[in-house]
């Protein structure tokens, strides 16, 4: 692993010092862990842009919350052609970004593991809604058939049609796993997908994951310990400490969820195949946990989970 501890971020003044940043954070995992397979493989030689180039501008595309490509783009061209002079099309970009699944994927594991070495051993968990088309329009989309479903997000006593971004957290807000599945699917049942790697943890959750075999399933298999707010009449109800804890936490995972949805646009993943829905699902997670590692680097522990006043100061 990069030996973060001793990294060298330079101060942040403007957005070229924002793209040089993520730039030689993603380069130097690149060319850490993804195999010489991948990065030497046919025809690379003719890419006008290397995988770590369009690796970074789709990062900085989604911290500046804009939400249209082709915006995005004419701003490239128009005002940073200096930093990337051999952009190319648009099209051919997003194709090979598609392609480089695996390598974002990759990266932002690196990076999870090693911002999860500085947190304890508890963990966050909660659901969000991803629509992929307006509800009235989801019986006529030909988009995603056989992939998503019709589902029910309570928070906003709403049905849509698409899919719901599952996540653990840990308690200062980083997103340490996610998965992605049909909006049909029970958050209960998420559960065992997202703490497949984990032992002897606790979860922190809503009352939507109460289960009356869910939480010993967890504490016999795994050792891990799922806790909620409970009723405020209820006879086994935590201690007050216990109970500002879980209140605390549940705060602070809508304010990462709040980031994902409202700057960088989560639930309005414009894609119309799986594969660039995985994929700019993907980017959107890397921004995020990226611009943890900047703060961290930078030593703004008091702000690290600050991403606008790092993007836009």
């Amino acid at each position: 692993m990069l030996e973060f501890n001793n990294y060298y971020i330079q101060d942040q003044k403007n957005l070229t010092d924002l793209f040089t940043n993520i730039f030689v954070i993603i380069d130097d995992i690149y060319n850490e862990i993804i195999p010489i397979t991948v990065s030497n493989r046919r025809n690379i030689k003719d890419s006008k842009l290397s995988d770590s180039e369009i690796i970074t501008i789709s990062i900085v595309g989604e911290l500046l919350t804009i939400d249209s490509e082709k915006a995005f783009f004419s701003l490239l061209k128009r005002e940073y052609k200096n930093l990337f002079p051999k952009i190319g099309d648009r099209t051919r970009f997003n194709r090979t970004k598609r392609n480089l699944y695996w390598v974002i994927s990759k990266i932002r594991e690196h990076i999870s593991l090693f911002m999860q070495s500085y947190s304890n051993n508890i963990r966050i968990v909660d659901s969000m809604p991803i629509p992929v088309c307006e509800f009235g329009r989801a019986h006529f989309s030909k988009c995603f058939k056989g992939e998503a479903s019709y589902g029910r997000c309570p928070s906003k006593k709403q049905t849509y049609f698409g899919f719901k971004f599952h996540a653990l957290t840990t308690i200062d807000g980083f997103l340490s796993d996610y998965i992605i599945t049909p909006a049909n699917v029970d958050d209960r049942n998420a559960v065992w997908d997202l703490c497949d790697k984990y032992k002897s943890i606790s979860i922190i959750g809503d009352k939507g994951y109460v289960n009356k075999r869910l939480t010993p399933e967890l504490k016999v298999e795994k050792d891990i310990n799922l806790l909620f707010l409970k009723r405020g009449n209820s006879k086994d109800n935590y201690p007050k400490d216990i109970r500002q804890l879980i209140f605390k936490a549940r705060r602070r995972i809508e304010t990462s969820f709040s980031q994902l949805a409202e700057q960088l646009n989560l639930n309005k993943v414009k894609s119309k195949s799986m594969l660039g829905f995985i994929t700019r699902t993907s980017i959107k997670v890397l921004a995020h946990n990226i611009s943890f590692l900047i703060n961290k680097l930078m030593g703004n522990e008091d702000s690290i989970s600050k991403i606008k006043r790092l993007v836009f100061g």
